[in-house]
């Protein structure tokens, strides 16, 4: 199980990456921010990363404002 900003559980899938979890939830937002159990994973990394089982992701969206 994969817990997302302590909300979500998603199922564990050997092999999920970062980038099949955002698209699996419809993070669709073009600046995000995710970390995988405390550790930052860099944009370009987001097709490689696999996430473990049992993993605490947080995904921030970035926004500007004045």
């Amino acid at each position: 199980m994969i817990r997302v900003n302590s909300k979500f559980d998603v199922e564990w899938e050997p092999g999920i990456t970062v980038e099949e979890l955002l698209t699996r939830l419809k993070f669709s937002f073009p600046l995000l921010i995710v970390s995988v159990d405390g550790e930052m994973v860099p944009k370009e990394g987001y097709a490689t990363w696999q996430i473990p089982d049992n993993a605490e992701v947080k995904v921030l969206h970035m926004t500007a404002g004045g």
